[in-house]
């Protein structure tokens, strides 16, 4: 493939380099799937991103000032950023040298940045954010809406509209402030933190004060009908609905509070510091997205998306996975979290749901049923396939192995435990084999590990609980 390659100079040229000792950060962290997402030499604590949006142009301009620790000595650095035009690069105020390469914007700060020194690296850029199409065809980055667009970044897409270190494994904080046309709404992650209408444009400025993957981030343009409430504990929720979604949305977003608080009798105290929902009508997304502190739905949900989508927030938002081989971490807990709900609710026990899928009757085609077995969870073949059935589903049943492992007090005190001691933070599928070794040392998982886990094909009947 041939790379476009654009260079643009200032304070002194576009050659050469800054002097002193150090070297580049690396264009990529080597992802097993995406190699290319995410850089290497620093890690961001914090984005500060001022947007400008006019739906009707399809315009998007945007000022990211990002804040970040060197973590080696650095001549020049990169960030993720699809398509938009670079108008000026700064580091700590003074113009920097950059150039552009497919996804890479390289910057080249006008001395080096020494290992452990904090710096804060300031583009300014504008044009007409793109849509991603990820490998399994699904589409990301900017979506426009019928009123506005919705942004959405599973797995690289929020570097379609700011540049950034755009891999799970570098989780920052956030403050968002977008402008749009008065009478639309733009809504972020995190709480609400002013709103000023100045002429025809309204500025929504939005605060996340705890560490946050940039894949889920999410900005949506709109008219929307919001609600305040709050959960048990005075947690507040967020709803932001699309008016023509709001009738079919009603009932089950007022089950919000419950949820929460039957998620955190599972899974522990609720880890961020608002919880919700954005629901946009069925064709503005093709899924649903557990964007922190309010996902995201194309539609109305359901309750057992619902509950899918705000496991999430304990299990992939709080906990992330280092690297996209480890998503099982993420979806295998949220499938779980429904059958648990359907447990206690009356519609199945989860060892009921577990034989279904063994005897491959749990779906309604054969197919389905069939894929649950084509891959082992913690190997997906390929970026295609790391959102896959198995993924979901046989994730699920490794969870299950373990309950019936270890019985049923102590997965729950298992669930409680690897979302406290990962609070915030990222893990990989290795942390989470040895916290379930530590916790159960008189147990054996290595046939969970070598047949359900790590393993090829359908295993063989597990042991009746």
């Amino acid at each position: 493939m041939v790379v476009a390659v654009t260079a643009a100079g200032c304070a002194g040229g576009a050659s050469g380099g800054p002097g002193g000792s150090g070297g580049p950060g690396s264009a990529g962290v080597g992802d097993p799937y995406f190699p290319e997402a995410g850089n290497g030499g620093y890690d961001v604590s914090h984005y500060a991103l001022d947007l400008a949006y006019d739906p009707a142009a399809h315009h998007l301009t945007g000022t990211a000032t990002i804040t970040a620790r060197a973590t080696e000595d650095l001549t020049a650095l990169n960030l993720d950023l699809e398509g938009l035009d670079v108008e000026r690069v700064t580091v700590d105020g003074t113009a920097a040298r950059w150039r552009r390469a497919g996804q890479e914007l390289t910057v080249r700060p006008p001395k080096v940045l020494e290992g452990g020194r904090t710096f804060r690296v300031t583009v300014r850029y504008s044009g007409a954010p793109v849509t991603v199409t990820d490998p399994d065809g699904s589409e990301e980055g900017w979506l426009r809406t019928a009123d506005g667009a919705v942004a959405l970044g599973q797995p690289t897409g929020s570097m379609a509209w700011f540049p950034g270190n755009h891999h799970p494994s570098d989780k920052a904080t956030y403050t968002v402030t977008a402008t749009v046309p008065k009478g639309l709404r733009a809504v972020s992650n995190g709480e609400p933190a002013g709103e000023r209408t100045t002429g025809d444009r309204t500025a929504f400025t939005w605060r996340t004060t705890e560490p946050m993957a940039s894949y889920l981030a999410v900005l949506a343009v709109g008219r929307y009908e919001a609600r305040r409430t709050t959960a048990p504990g005075g947690l507040p929720v967020h709803t932001f609905v699309d008016p023509r979604q709001a009738a079919a949305s009603r009932a089950v977003l007022a089950r919000i509070p419950d949820v929460v608080e039957w998620a955190e009798g599972w899974f522990g105290p609720y880890p961020f510091s608002s919880a919700g929902a954005i629901v946009e009508r069925p064709e503005d997304a093709g899924y649903a997205l557990e964007t922190q502190n309010r996902p995201l739905f194309p539609g109305a949900p359901d309750t057992v998306l619902l509950v899918h989508e705000l496991a999430h927030q304990w299990y992939g938002d709080s906990v992330t996975p280092r690297t996209w081989r480890d998503m099982w971490l993420n979806e295998g807990f949220a499938v779980y979290a429904e059958w648990l709900w359907r447990e206690d609710h009356g519609g199945g026990t989860a060892q009921e749901t577990f034989d279904a899928m063994y005897a491959g009757t749990y779906f309604p085609d054969a197919a389905t049923n069939e894929a649950i077995w084509s891959f082992p969870p913690a190997r997906p073949p390929d970026a295609e396939h790391i959102s896959g059935v198995p993924v979901y589903q046989r994730g699920a049943m490794v969870l299950h192995r373990i309950r019936q492992t270890v019985g049923d007090d102590a997965f729950r005190a298992l669930l409680r435990g690897w979302a406290k001691d990962h609070r915030h933070g990222t893990a990989d599928t290795g942390d989470f084999t040895s916290y379930v070794e530590k916790a159960a040392p008189d147990e054996d998982f290595g046939g969970i590990w070598s047949d359900w886990l790590y393993g090829e094909g359908k295993p063989a009947r597990p042991f009746e609980p």
